[in-house]
């Protein structure tokens, strides 16, 4: 994995406002939601901690939190990481126009390194998922590989049309009338990728080749579409037997929190 010995990277977008989940009592990357398992002490495992372990797994040890100015708690809560496996650091910036425009941030620390690209609202199985993404790119040499998870809730997610040879040919963004089974919830590229988002991103400060309009919401996802149009090699892996959800609604946040209890109710009972 990463014969390239380029230094890998997590980057994690967090400078949205969380209206969807509003009130809650803080930011809701640093939520807890559930338990550590076998820990004793008992620890609190908090929304942002199951994306901090994945990308330690894939070998990242520096990881960038981009973060709107206000949610103090994060860094407070968070720190500057765990010093024997991962250091963190923040990019604060005020209120963006849109996710990529948060990503790009990153920038100046990227634009040499293999990114890991994940969300601290969405939860996501197996662990390792990063892992096997970077494998993928390097049999490959893709630019940008996404990993693909089942969805019965296509208007939440960005839908990937693969073909049989795992090659992404469109992302329908938040749509309900798709027969699309597949969303991506995480991503990996490479400096190529990481140059083309930040021209991408230019170019939308100068009104330029774009056929969005001012004031649209612009997605990640419409960038790698982008990129897709103008040739760049973009992948997809299909984790069948994995699992994600986005916490971002207070309906999914109470089905995680259920889940959560629910099982330790159910191993109380059989003490």
């Amino acid at each position: 994995m990463n014969s390239s010995k380029q230094q890998i990277i997590g980057v994690i977008p967090a400078a949205g406002n969380a209206s969807r989940l509003a009130p809650i009592p803080c930011s809701k990357e640093i939520f807890p939601v559930a338990f550590a398992n076998n820990s004793n002490p008992a620890t609190i495992k908090v929304a942002v901690s199951y994306l901090l372990e994945s990308f330690v797994e894939a070998g990242a040890d520096q990881i960038y939190i981009i973060m709107r100015k206000g949610k103090w708690d994060i860094p407070q809560y968070l720190g500057s990481g765990n010093s024997s496996e991962f250091t963190l650091a923040y990019i604060i910036t005020d209120p963006t126009p849109g996710t990529h425009y948060t990503i790009d941030l990153a920038y100046r620390f990227a634009k040499d390194k293999i990114v890991l690209l994940g969300f601290p609202d969405i939860l996501f199985q197996p662990k390792n998922a990063f892992n096997v993404l970077l494998d993928r790119q390097e049999q490959t040499g893709a630019d940008v590989v996404l990993g693909l998870f089942k969805t019965a809730s296509p208007q939440k997610g960005d839908m990937v049309d693969i073909d049989d040879q795992n090659q992404v040919k469109q992302i329908i963004i938040k749509s309900a009338n798709t027969s699309l089974s597949y969303a991506w919830a995480i991503a990996i590229w490479t400096p190529h990728f990481t140059q083309y988002l930040h021209d991408f991103v230019g170019r939308r400060d100068m009104s330029e080749g774009s056929e969005f309009k001012q004031g649209e919401e612009v997605f990640i996802g419409n960038v790698i579409q982008h990129a897709i149009d103008d040739g760049l090699q973009v992948e997809g892996v299909v984790f069948e037997e994995g699992k994600f959800i986005d916490i971002g609604t207070m309906a999914d946040l109470k089905t995680v929190l259920v889940t959560n209890f629910t099982s330790a109710v159910d191993a109380e009972n059989q003490q």
